[in-house]
C-alpha cells in the first residue's frame, strides 16, 4: 500500500469511529434519507449539474463494509442530477460544500420495492445501507472538462513518448540477440528457427501451439509447457500443460499472434517479436506486461485443423451475342 492509500485508510477509519463514537443526531429528507453532516463548511453548497469527486464506504447497518473508495484507491467522480430514486443520493449532495462528510442512512425497504427477489439475503427487511461520504473536490461543468482534456493530452504526450521509447528498444533487442528478422509492414518481427515443407494454415483453421511469451527483459509471463512454468515460478496446479488451440481469424488472440501464425508452416518453430500495438497496447496486462510493451514469443505450430472454406466457383463465361448484319436495301435507279 502506497502512503497515499495509507493516509486515505486512516481517514476513514477516523470516520468509522467518529460515526460509531458519537450519539448522532439524524435529520430526514422529505424522501426518508436519514443523514447527519459531520462538517458543515462555510463554502458554497453543490448545485443540480456541479461535477463531484468524493470519497465514501458503504455498509450495512451492522457495520459490515461492502465498499470502500479509501480501499480502491479510487474516488467517484459524477455529476449531480436531479434524483431519479431515494438511493442515488443526489438529495444529500446539494447539503453539502467542498471537504464537508456526512453520514447516510438509506432503508432499504425502499431501494428494493417491486423487486424483492434481488434483495440479498444481508440485507434484510427493515434494514439501511449506511454511506459515510468525504467530498472532496466541487466543479463546473467547463472546469471538470477542461480538467479531463489536460489529462488526456499530458496522457497522449506521455504515450507517444512511451511508444518511442519502446521502438528504440525493441531495435536494440533485435540488434544485441543477433536475430535476422524479417518484419512485416504491421511491425511484427519474426524468424523461422525450424522449417518445414508442410501447409500453411487459413483463417477459420484451428491452429495448436505450444509457446513461452516473456518480456524484452527475459521475464517469463506465461507458457503452455510445464517445465518452463515451475522453473519461471508461474507454475499454476490444475492448469493443463498442453498445446493451446484457436480458431485462426476470430479474434481470439492478441493481433502479433493472428498474423503470425499465418506466416508460419506446419511443424515450424519460431520467435515473435511483438510491438505493443500488435498486443496489449497503451493498457498493458497485468503486473508483468506493462503499458506499451513489447513481447516475445517462442511458438511451435504443432499442428494445423483445416476448417470449412467456401469453394471458389469457376467464372462463368458470358456468352456473347453476336448481332445480324443489318440487310442494306438495294439501290434501285429511278
Amino acid at each position: 500500500m502506497n502512503i497515499k492509500h495509507f493516509l486515505l485508510s486512516l481517514t476513514a477509519i477516523a470516520f468509522l469511529n467518529q460515526a460509531k463514537a458519537q450519539e448522532l443526531t439524524l435529520k430526514t429528507t422529505p424522501k426518508g434519507l436519514a443523514y447527519h453532516i459531520f462538517t458543515a463548511n462555510a463554502g458554497t453548497k453543490i448545485k443540480v449539474s456541479d461535477v463531484i469527486t468524493f470519497n465514501v464506504i458503504q455498509k450495512t447497518d451492522k457495520d459490515s463494509v461492502l465498499f470502500s473508495t479509501y480501499k480502491n484507491g479510487t474516488a467517484v467522480k459524477l455529476q449531480v442530477q436531479p434524483s431519479q430514486n431515494i438511493g442515488d443520493l443526489m438529495d444529500i449532495f446539494p447539503l453539502l460544500a467542498d471537504k464537508d462528510s456526512a453520514l447516510v442512512k438509506v432503508p432499504t425497504d425502499s431501494i428494493f420495492v417491486g423487486h424483492e427477489e434481488q434483495r440479498p439475503p444481508f440485507l434484510g427487511k427493515g434494514s439501511s445501507l449506511v454511506f459515510i461520504l468525504k467530498i472532496e473536490k466541487i466543479q463546473s461543468v467547463d472546469e471538470a472538462m477542461a480538467e479531463r482534456n489536460a489529462a488526456m493530452e499530458k496522457a497522449k504526450a506521455e504515450g507517444l513518448k512511451l511508444k518511442a521509447a519502446e521502438m528504440v528498444n525493441l531495435q536494440k533487442y533485435i540488434a544485441d540477440k543477433k536475430i535476422a528478422a524479417k518484419a512485416t509492414p504491421s511491425g511484427l518481427n519474426y524468424v523461422v528457427n525450424v522449417p518445414t515443407l508442410k501447409r500453411k494454415p487459413l483463417n477459420g483453421d484451428t491452429v495448436y501451439v505450444n509457446y513461452v511469451g516473456h518480456t524484452l527483459e527475459g521475464k517469463v509471463f506465461d507458457t503452455s509447457i510445464e517445465s518452463i512454468a515451475k522453473a519461471a515460478g508461474i507454475n499454476q496446479p490444475g492448469r493443463p500443460y498442453e498445446p493451446l488451440d484457436f480458431v485462426l481469424g476470430k479474434a481470439r488472440v492478441i493481433k502479433g499472434w493472428e498474423e503470425g501464425f499465418l506466416l508460419l508452416h506446419e511443424g515450424e518453430k519460431a520467435t515473435f517479436i511483438i510491438p505493443s500495438a500488435l498486443a496489449y497496447g497503451e493498457q498493458g496486462a497485468g503486473a508483468d506486461i506493462k503499458p506499451y510493451s513489447t513481447l516475445v514469443f517462442e511458438v511451435e505450430l504443432v499442428k494445423v485443423k483445416p476448417g470449412k472454406h467456401p469453394v471458389a466457383k469457376p467464372a462463368v463465361k458470358k456468352k456473347t451475342t453476336l448481332k445480324k448484319p443489318l440487310k442494306k436495301k438495294p439501290v434501285v435507279n429511278k
